[in-house]
């Protein structure tokens, strides 16, 4: 079940980068856990950022408070899934 919501999570991070960041569904879904994201991203800066973290909450029924947005998240695409995860629901 655990492995089910983990997937389900990844699933909906590529579709909020997709759709926020306005990316191709091949080029989101060539994204592994090590793919960097802001810094390496040129469609993500720190306005698009607000944006993807709004979609997440709206998607995954989470709130992300300001004081837990780092860079440490946003480095790679699998530390902000597993970011993601670990605020959702189980």
């Amino acid at each position: 079940m655990e492995l089910q919501a983990s997937g389900n999570v990844e699933a909906t991070v590529r579709g909020v980068l997709a759709d926020v960041l306005g990316l191709s569904q091949e080029r989101v879904e060539s994204f592994r856990a090590d793919t960097p994201l802001f810094g390496a991203l040129p469609e993500l800066d720190s306005m698009a950022v607000a944006g993807v973290l709004t979609e997440l909450e709206d998607r995954l029924g989470i709130l992300i408070e300001d004081d837990e947005v780092d860079g440490e998240m946003l480095e790679t695409f699998g530390s902000l899934v597993a970011f993601a995860s670990a605020k959702a629901p189980a």
